[in-house]
């Protein structure tokens, strides 16, 4: 017999009311629950034991809870309205609108679907099969779909007005499933020969911006009010603690508390004179907040204690490199069909199986096009790593990183000196690593691994690396020694 049941209630949007929070909660303290989660879909998760099932089911009937056990038939409806107010970037997408698309809804979707604006990057673009995003057009949004078990992603040929998009995604849903539709055309022919709606042609591509994932932890102001973001380190939301917070904010006539794609909170709209009252919740309960950058950028699998303590060791490793990360987020994925955001992403496979069970596993580390979480390519770093050196890689595609965006940015900058341009007349290519920027310049050979002067680089054995940092000779890049002139006179 099963001893826990995990529990999953969907919050729309990532949003609850204090009440209806307050609600589930006491429900939950009742039958003997005393902490509970928020998932990468900004659903609520909890575990139960078989012994207080019953109870939980009755208590939950009785306010009217819908909820799955130990399923993922319906997911949530993922939006970026938690950054709404806090880190709005958008011209017109608004709270209302928001709340227009998912009134829109009245129906319960088998489909992920996200609701993005599409100026932050809070929150992810297309970890959904349904992915609507806001356009330049005022009330209008793109939709990019991606078939189930695809990573393969097309744009929908109109905008589709904000009233109508539940409609559409209700109509796109049951096509999909239909089983009959398996390419973009016979998917739009077969939703637009059942059903009507206002749109527009999408005259142009969605255009991604630039990923940097905002701090999203302890007290903010924004304008002439404060919002206050909760992270736990280890995921785990004590229920005393929340129902603390959904009294204040009853109290205080705060209407929304919202859960986000990295499972914490924020509470916004926080009025100046309550503010020394929701620090005393915190100190009652003993809430860390200000937590480093780093620790906030990691994303793992809903439950799953595997993904959460190799990011904990991963993270203390960094800690003591005193490793940078700013501009990187990081997603552990250790089951082959669940999905993680992150720009670096740490894979888990097992190397041998006996049956359905997996004796051996290794690693393999891949990053996103450009390190932008929300391209859907994925480039290998490396491959059948042992739990004991991911930390090393992971610290080794950080350096790249950083590299190659110090690279962009002296670019960008850094216009040509004079007394540079006299350097060009006679250019010469060499060799340089990713990672370290050490050079192999091929008039001076390697003494270090007894190359000697005047061997090419193209005559190198293919076991050559760089003798920093062990990089190997495939990812060294071919560079003019006038640019790296340019570089070193920067620095």
């Amino acid at each position: 017999m099963r001893d826990y049941y995990n529990i999953k209630i969907n919050l729309p949007g990532g949003i609850a009311s204090p009440g209806y929070l307050k609600d589930i909660l006491s429900a939950a303290w009742q039958a003997n629950v005393r902490n509970v989660r928020f998932g990468s879909r900004q659903q609520m998760l909890m575990t139960v034991h078989y012994e207080d099932m019953r109870g939980l089911e009755r208590n939950f009937k009785e306010i009217g809870v819908i909820y799955e056990t130990n399923t993922d038939r319906n997911p949530n409806i993922v939006s970026s309205y938690c950054g709404e107010d806090v880190f709005r970037t958008g011209q017109w997408l608004v709270a209302n609108e928001y709340h227009s698309v998912l009134d829109s809804f009245d129906f319960e979707p088998l489909l992920k679907i996200n609701i993005s604006d599409s100026n932050q990057s809070f929150t992810p673009f297309f970890t959904g099969n349904l992915n609507f995003i806001s356009s330049p057009e005022p009330h209008f949004w793109y939709l990019y779909v991606r078939f189930k078990q695809s990573n393969l992603i097309f744009k929908w040929k109109d905008l589709i007005y904000t009233n109508e998009i539940g409609k559409v995604a209700k109509t796109v849903e049951t096509c999909m499933l239909a089983g009959e539709c398996n390419d973009e055309e016979s998917l739009f022919a077969a939703v637009n020969a059942q059903i009507r709606y206002v749109s527009q042609p999408a005259a142009q591509d969605l255009e991604l911006p630039s990923f940097s994932l905002p701090y999203y932890e302890g007290f903010n102001r924004y304008e002439s009010r404060t919002w206050l973001g909760l992270y736990r380190r280890d995921e785990q939301f004590p229920i005393e603690l929340l129902l603390d917070i959904c009294a204040l904010c009853l109290k205080t006539r705060i209407g929304e508390i919202c859960t986000t794609p990295w499972k914490s909170l924020v509470i916004k709209g926080i009025i100046d004179q309550y503010r020394a009252e929701w620090s005393g919740i915190l100190g009652k309960h003993n809430i860390n907040v200000r937590h480093a950058a780093n620790e906030l950028a990691w994303q793992t699998e809903d439950h799953n204690q595997d993904g959460a303590i190799l990011k904990n060791k991963l993270l203390r490793y960094f800690e003591k490199n005193d490793t940078r990360t700013f501009g990187l987020c990081f997603g552990i994925q250790t089951r082959t069909k669940s999905e993680v955001f992150g720009s670096i992403l740490v894979k888990k496979r097992p190397l041998i199986t006996i049956g359905q069970l997996a004796i051996f596993s290794v690693y393999d580390i891949y990053y996103t096009e450009n390190f932008n979480p929300n391209s859907r390519t994925q480039l290998l770093f490396e491959k059948g790593l042992f739990k004991i050196h991911v930390a090393v890689q992971l610290e080794r595609l950080c350096r790249r990183f950083n590299n190659q965006r110090s690279k962009e940015t002296f670019r960008t900058v850094v216009t040509e000196p004079d007394e540079l341009k006299t350097i060009q007349k006679n250019t010469k290519l060499v060799h340089q690593c990713p990672d370290c920027l050490t050079v192999y310049d091929p008039e001076f050979g390697d003494i270090s691994k007894n190359i000697p002067a005047g061997t090419l680089f193209d005559e190198l054995p293919g076991t050559y690396c760089c003798p920093t940092c062990d990089t190997a000779k495939s990812a060294m890049q071919p560079v003019e020694m006038n640019k790296l002139i340019a570089l070193n006179t920067a620095a």
